[in-house]
């Protein structure tokens, strides 16, 4: 069986934000066994599983993606929704726009560690729409 919800998600400041508990609470109650296809529908947005417990790793992907693709970078051409867009752009293609999750006894199967993460890269990116799939 499928079963597929569509949500929005409140807008969030650029940077990574934990929303496993957000995510969950428009899921509802999960099958027994099956999985969870997560996919935001924006370019310039993503979605991640990673460290929950130390900040400072939310920090270092911070300082590792504006390295990587910073603001105003020679040669961009893409510029009419401002400085921050195209680079917005490169870092959601990197991260990617999905993630699966497996759902056992009812629930997310996520390791000891691991939390969802939305991964903002606009200054005022808005609120971003997730369609979750879940399959049991």
């Amino acid at each position: 069986m499928i079963n597929q919800k569509i949500f929005q998600l409140n807008p969030y400041p650029r940077g990574f934000h934990l929303i496993t508990r957000e995510v969950m609470g428009h899921l509802g109650i999960l099958p027994e066994n099956g999985l969870l296809h997560l996919f935001i529908q924006h370019t310039s947005a993503g979605l991640t599983i990673n460290e929950n417990a130390d900040p400072s790793v939310l920090s270092d992907f911070v300082t590792f993606f504006e390295r990587l693709a910073p603001e105003h970078l020679p040669g961009i051409t893409h510029t009419q929704e401002g400085p921050d867009d195209m680079p917005a752009h490169i870092k959601a293609s990197l991260v990617g726009t999905s993630i699966t999750v497996p759902i056992t006894k009812g629930r997310l199967n996520l390791g000891t560690w691991q939390g969802i993460y939305l991964c903002e890269f606009r200054n005022r990116g808005g609120a971003r729409r997730l369609v979750a799939t879940i399959y049991s």
